[in-house]
């Protein structure tokens, strides 16, 4: 096996649902040791999110915390006891990164204040990930990543001006808020080595999303124009999907190019007619221009024009691509990108794979998902020496 990059790096992980276990994920499969800490009665709530694995009645885990939460070890720990209390502050010695994503305030009120976790370990890197952001007049505020699409600015600009606004699907934003993580952490840390001191480092989920759409909001500060969704066609192909025969297609065109090319390509002699050879002709007669384009794409299959548009060098296709296409497409599968990494360990079971390539020190998944509380003894007793009994005592029966 070859040596991981973050090999010895020990991360303590206060994290739930997507965006901080993603950061911490991303740290485990490049070979950080991390700690995953869990309430001891629910642990984290992504175990109990859809989608789960019908074809495996042994789990009760959802496909997504089994994909988040690869190479950890869990913990069953109750912050608000003595115990919990005693066991973080060992835990906290014994960490380089600690990373949690509860609400502003909830970390200084286990006891975990700035200046506690500076003493307890003068070289922490802190990364806390949060809605808004550890400060402002937002902070408090509850959000979910449509609000989020919203608020960060991406959602304005998705869609036809004709049409209201189109959300995005999924947690995009709480991946985009755990990618930062990760990378910030690792500055952090970094930084660490050099000075001797850690840091602390906020993390806005809302600030994540308004970085993607940078583009607009430099445009406005230079023009005082606000850019807005496009008309699909107006004498030009559209930059969105157009139905094909059995799909859909992204038809992109860069420079000054040929319109023949694309006529040529969907071979409709109607297309070539001189009127529509400049953009001015086709905006002209925009109305006739779309109805012979929409007719002429919905003939010819995605594959056809995908592969043929890339052999043209001006023209650049892309196909809009199901789960299933995903699975089978060439290029994901000469990289051997989806893995089977659940626990069932079954084969047919894909799920991402690594996020990119590392030549020296490659991603690896030595360990699936683990089961709550899956490590407590290994770490609260053989590692840090804790009591048993103090444990059994006291940390769970505060939590009835």
């Amino acid at each position: 096996m070859k040596p991981q990059a973050l090999k010895n790096v020990r991360v303590l992980d206060l994290t739930h649902y997507i965006s901080g276990p993603y950061c911490t994920k991303l740290l485990g499969d490049f070979g950080a040791d991390v700690i995953k800490i869990e309430n001891p009665l629910i642990g984290d709530p992504c175990r109990k999110m859809p989608p789960f694995d019908e074809a495996n009645q042994n789990s009760n885990d959802s496909l997504l915390f089994q994909y988040l939460n690869t190479n950890k070890k869990s913990v069953e720990l109750d912050l608000k006891s003595d115990f919990g209390h005693l066991a973080a502050e060992k835990l906290v010695r014994n960490s380089d990164i600690l990373v949690e994503n509860f609400r502003p305030g909830t970390l200084a009120s286990y006891g975990l204040t700035e200046s506690k976790l500076r003493t307890l370990n003068p070289n922490l890197v802190v990364v806390s990930i949060s809605n808004f952001g550890q400060t402002g007049p937002y902070r408090d505020f509850e959000a979910t990543d449509l609000i989020f699409y919203a608020l960060g600015g991406l959602m304005f600009i998705f869609g036809s001006i004709n049409k209201s606004p189109l959300k995005h699907a999924f947690h995009q934003a709480q991946f985009k808020a755990g990618t930062n993580a990760a990378s910030a952490a690792l500055m952090a840390f970094y930084e660490t080595i050099n000075s001797g001191t850690g840091q602390k480092v906020d993390i806005s989920i809302q600030e994540s999303m308004a970085a993607a759409v940078r583009d607009t909001t430099t445009s406005y500060a230079a023009s005082g124009i606000v850019r807005t969704r496009q008309t699909l066609m107006n004498g030009e192909l559209p930059r969105a999907p157009i139905q094909v025969k059995d799909g859909y297609v992204v038809p992109i065109t860069f420079g000054s190019t040929d319109w023949n090319k694309t006529a040529n390509l969907l071979e409709d002699e109607s297309l070539a007619d001189p009127k529509f050879q400049t953009p001015e002709g086709r905006r002209k007669y925009a109305e006739e221009f779309e109805n012979l384009v929409r007719a002429a794409f919905i003939r010819r299959g995605k594959q056809e024009l995908f592969y043929g548009a890339h052999s043209h060098r001006e023209l650049v296709y892309g196909l809009v691509q199901d789960a299933a296409d995903l699975i089978e497409n060439p290029q994901y599968q000469h990289d051997q990108y989806f893995q089977a990494i659940g626990n069932s360990g079954s084969d047919t079971l894909k799920f991402p794979g690594r996020p990119f390539k590392l030549s020296k020190t490659p991603w690896n998944i030595q360990t699936t998902a683990p089961a709550l509380g899956q490590h407590t003894e290994e770490i609260l007793f053989n590692k840090l020496n804790l009591s048993i009994d103090k444990f059994q005592n006291t940390g769970r029966s505060n939590e009835k």
